[in-house]
């Protein structure tokens, strides 16, 4: 039996209300949300990171119900009945399906900061460099629509350096390296904001694209979608090892059309990423050749800083300093920096202004 889930709609407050929240005379909490085409995670101010749950909705073909939202959809990728369709609703870092993005951020909403008619917070959310005005419109609306009294953006780039530890207000370059699930972005940032940025949708959706295909081409078993984050997540690696494990990995044979296990070493992981890793540090060295020489310097000195799930592949490091020259560190807790950016942000408009964005007056944040 299917097990529906309600998700209830806020009603828009009056004018006293509004006035009334305006003034702080209401116990609102601000949120930050990194809207991930992989995750998603909220910040909750004075409180840290409250929810992480993957951006997937699993919906009922015929009637639009929502069954499963996050991890619980998630484990129905693959396995879903004929009458259920899967969804992930973003799509190369942008949203695709507005509708269901709406409805899983109010569920996301409800499960932060409840239900209560007042309860309306500000929110900031994250959007890759680059985007469309239209995308950012629809980011906007899906926000308003899920809960929040008023939606502000911050680029993921931005974000992820604050929530790195970077002090993006000093009067030096840096350069950060976010590979997320839709995209990656590369930026380099000084004096509170972005000098210069590059976006690609090439990250870790195409990761696990790349290494479906190697299975099939080297191995000539089909692997599921699901299947393939699990193996990158566990044993994904950029720089190959002296010493390597070998791993089995089951799907269907292209042949055959019958399960089957295939051993593999995880030295072929380096083979199997190799297409998507250069075609992201082709873009680095690209930004690198339009960056001005004082903040090129900088940046050799302070190094690139690597945020985002694809900063989890074993070796990457390494893997950029031999392809750049240049120091290169994982963050701390890189899956988290952005929305622990969003975090900082919230906790303190005044001194990131610069990089807080209100869409709705086209200009960045005042006070």
């Amino acid at each position: 039996m299917v097990k529906y889930i309600d998700i209830i709609g806020y009603m828009r407050p009056d004018n006293a209300t509004k006035a009334g929240l305006e003034m702080g005379l209401f116990d609102t909490s601000d949120i930050g949300i990194d809207l991930g085409t992989s995750s998603t995670l909220v910040y909750v101010k004075g409180k840290g990171i409250v929810l992480k749950e993957p951006s997937v909705v699993a919906v009922e073909r015929v009637t639009g119900r929502i069954v499963a939202i996050g991890e619980d959809a998630r484990k129905m990728m693959g396995r879903a009945p004929a009458n259920i369709l899967v969804i992930r609703p973003l799509r190369d870092g942008v949203i695709s399906n507005f509708d269901v993005t709406a409805r899983m951020l109010r569920y996301f909403f409800q499960k932060v900061v409840g239900t209560r008619l007042l309860y309306r917070p500000r929110a900031v959310v994250c959007v890759p460099s680059g985007v469309t005005e239209a995308e950012k419109r629809c980011v906007i609306e899906s926000s308003d629509e899920a809960g929040a009294r008023y939606t502000y953006l911050i680029e993921e780039p931005i974000a992820a350096a604050i929530g790195a530890g970077i002090d993006i207000n000093e009067p030096k370059g840096h350069m950060v390296l976010d590979i997320g699930g839709g995209t990656t972005d590369i930026a380099v940032i000084a004096y509170g904001a972005t000098v210069l940025s590059d976006s690609i949708k090439m990250a870790g959706d195409k990761f696990d694209e790349a290494l479906r295909r190697y299975m099939k081409r080297k191995h000539n078993i089909y692997i599921g979608e699901r299947n393939a984050e699990d193996i990158k997540i566990a044993y994904g690696r950029a720089h190959a090892e002296k010493e390597q494990r070998i791993i089995e990995v089951r799907g269907r044979n292209v042949a055959t059309g019958l399960p089957e296990a295939v051993p593999i070493g995880t030295n072929e992981m380096v083979d199997a990423l190799n297409e998507p890793l250069s075609a992201i540090m082709e873009r680095v060295r690209g930004l690198f050749e339009r960056t001005p020489p004082e903040l090129a310097t900088d940046i050799a000195e302070t190094g690139i800083v690597v945020t985002g799930g694809g900063a989890l592949l074993a070796g990457f490091d390494r893997y950029v300093t031999e392809r750049t020259n240049v120091p290169c560190r994982i963050a701390e807790d890189p899956i988290s920096c952005v929305a622990l950016g969003t975090g900082r942000v919230l906790e303190d408009f005044q001194k990131y202004n610069a990089a807080i964005y209100d869409y709705r007056r086209g200009e960045y944040y005042d006070g």
